[in-house]
Parts: C-alpha cells; sequence; structure tokens
C-alpha cells in the first residue's frame, strides 16, 4: 500500500511546549485556590480545547464559562510563544521541509487554532503545511480519531493512506484508530503507556529518526504493515 501524506501532531513533535500547557493549567486553577496535579494534566492531555476547557472550569470552581477559561489559558500560551518559550525541538524543521518536499503533509493538534496558527507563524511554517486541524474544528478530540481523520480528508485522502506522528498515549491512539501508520516520537516527560506505543509501527528516538523512517515509507523502503523500527 503506498502512503501518499503525512499528518503530525504539534506539541511535543514540532515545538517544545507540552510543559507551557501545564504551567498554564496549574497557574489558572492556582489562582481559585485550587492545586492542579500530574492526574489531572494526564487526563486532559489530547482533549480538544472546549474539553479541556470544560474540566478546567469545573475542577477550579471558576465562575467564569469554559469559553473564557480557555481565552485565559490561550493567551498565556501566545504569550509564551511569543517570547521565545515555544522552540522548535531539534531536528523538527529539516523534518518537516524535506517531508513536505516529497509529499503534502497536515497538522493534527489538540491545541487551539490561535495557537497552531501562532506556532506556524513563528517558526516560518505556514507555506509547508496543505492542511492544519484542531480537535476543536471536530466533533472529539484526541484518542477520538476526528482530528486525524478530518486532516487526511483535508488532503483528499484517508487515514490508511497517511503516516502519523505522535508522541502522547492519546494521540497514537487517535492516529492508529483513524488508520494511519503511526511514528511514535515518546515524550520523554510524559511518556506514552505501554499498550499505546504497541499500535505504533515504529518507535524513534528523535526527529532525525522520524524524518528517516518517513522518507523511508515515502521511497517504499518500508511499507505499512512494518513495526518495530528501521530495518
Amino acid at each position: 500500500m503506498a502512503l501518499a501524506a503525512v499528518v503530525f501532531d504539534m506539541d511535543g513533535v514540532l515545538v517544545d511546549s507540552e510543559h507551557l500547557w501545564e504551567e498554564n493549567w496549574v497557574a489558572y486553577a492556582a489562582r481559585h485556590q485550587v492545586e492542579w496535579t500530574d492526574s489531572d494534566t494526564a487526563t486532559v492531555q489530547g482533549m480538544s480545547a472546549p474539553e479541556w476547557a470544560a474540566y478546567l472550569a469545573e475542577r477550579s470552581g471558576t465562575p467564569e464559562t469554559p469559553v473564557e477559561v480557555e481565552d485565559a489559558v490561550v493567551d498565556g500560551m501566545i504569550a509564551a510563544i511569543e517570547a521565545g518559550q515555544a522552540p522548535l525541538l531539534p531536528g523538527a524543521d529539516a523534518m518537516v521541509r524535506e517531508v513536505s518536499a516529497r509529499v503534502p503533509i497536515a497538522m493534527a493538534s489538540s491545541a487551539a487554532r490561535r495557537v497552531i496558527d501562532a506556532i506556524l507563524h513563528t517558526h516560518d511554517l505556514e507555506r509547508e503545511f496543505t492542511a492544519t486541524v484542531s480537535s476543536a474544528e471536530v466533533a472529539r478530540g484526541k484518542p477520538s480519531p476526528d482530528v486525524y481523520a478530518e486532516a487526511a480528508s483535508r488532503l483528499g485522502l484517508r487515514g490508511a493512506d497517511c503516516l502519523g506522528v505522535e508522541d502522547s498515549s492519546n494521540g497514537i491512539r487517535a492516529a492508529a484508530a483513524a488508520g494511519l501508520t503511526v511514528v511514535a516520537l515518546p515524550n520523554p516527560t510524559y511518556p506514552p503507556k505501554p499498550d499505546a506505543l504497541e499500535l505504533a509501527s515504529v518507535v524513534a528516538r528523535d526527529n532525525d529518526e522520524v524524518r528517516r523512517t518517513l522518507l523511508a515509507y515515502l521511497a517504499g523502503e518500508l511499507v505499512a504493515t512494518d513495526a518495530g523500527g528501521m530495518p
């Protein structure tokens, strides 16, 4: 089966930003005298912005609406991005540019649209992506397959026609459920669960290995039924 496109996650794959989300959730809860825990972070990772905002609103006991909660956290994220606190991960720039020169690429992110656009603009990657999808723009966030299915659809393809790159448990589950061949890049701070990693065809150490793996799949040197890494 020929693979015709690649769909990337953003946080933890392209940019070092997962900790910024947690910092903003912690700060918001603290303003309402509530302690945000590692368990809370694990619960909301992969959720769409409306989903985590509703959770944070309930968890913190705020009188603000989920929309207002989302705006407050996203404002914090935008400020951090503009301050240079969301750098590209090593090898991410070369990976995106080399792969986009071969096939169309898309993004399937749990981040809010404003954050996606700010990251791509800051790192001059807007023109590399044929399509970008926020999970706020589909019915359900990760681990449901919706955001990956939509990203593939915007490329005119099925999930089975695409490779996906993910770092988190719920992201891997979402991409696999949408039929993508998944290359996992385990997040060292928030490592994927073993059962999620089993859904990946390849588990890579860094973005340089991800890049080589993607190019090998696209060149037909690896096939979609392979698992366990580069030959």
